[in-house]
């Protein structure tokens, strides 16, 4: 498994925690199950906490407690399952969420350009080697041009066309 986080293959630090395990120190990521049960003592202790949320899981039940997840992962459980892309826009433009929002499970490399510009930051990767991981890296960089304004803050072609002319004006 390798993590991608701004195109680039990260270590992944942080630690996934099974809903009747022990907490383990550094960083950890937790299930809404557990982060519901547990909440009070993941927050005592010392490390960063994230939550996974699978595909039936709404983000609307964590709203409240947004400012506590450094990493938000959202499950792909199949490639026909789009609840995740969803989920991911409303985090990011309607709710603001800032940190890593991270995708989990079934995430294919046709699918990344379009996880990306849903608010997605990091991707982790079934690659079975490097030659796959780096077909998987590429395909992040096959578009550039975009029309539709998203949350992931790239230009779209009008405003870089309004950029021309106001340039061109300026001249």
């Amino acid at each position: 498994m390798a993590l991608v986080k701004n195109n680039l293959v990260v270590k992944d630090s942080w630690v996934k925690v099974d809903d009747e395990g022990d907490l383990p120190a550094g960083d950890i990521l937790v299930s809404l199950t557990r982060w519901t049960e547990d909440r009070d003592a993941l927050l005592a202790r010392k490390g960063q906490v994230g939550v996974c949320l699978k595909s039936d899981e709404n983000p609307e039940q964590i709203l409240q407690d947004l400012s506590f997840f450094q990493v938000i992962a959202l499950e792909f459980p199949a490639f026909t399952d789009g609840r995740a892309y969803s989920y991911a826009r409303l985090l990011r433009e309607r709710h603001g969420y800032k940190d890593e929002l991270r995708a989990v499970g079934n995430v294919l490399r046709d699918q990344v350009l379009l996880m990306h510009r849903c608010g997605f930051d990091a991707f982790e990767i079934k690659a079975p080697d490097e030659k796959a991981l780096q077909i998987w890296l590429d395909a992040q960089k096959e578009m550039t041009t975009f029309y539709q304004p998203t949350g992931d803050g790239r230009k779209t072609v009008m405003s870089l066309r309004q950029r021309k002319r106001m340039a061109r004006g300026a001249s």
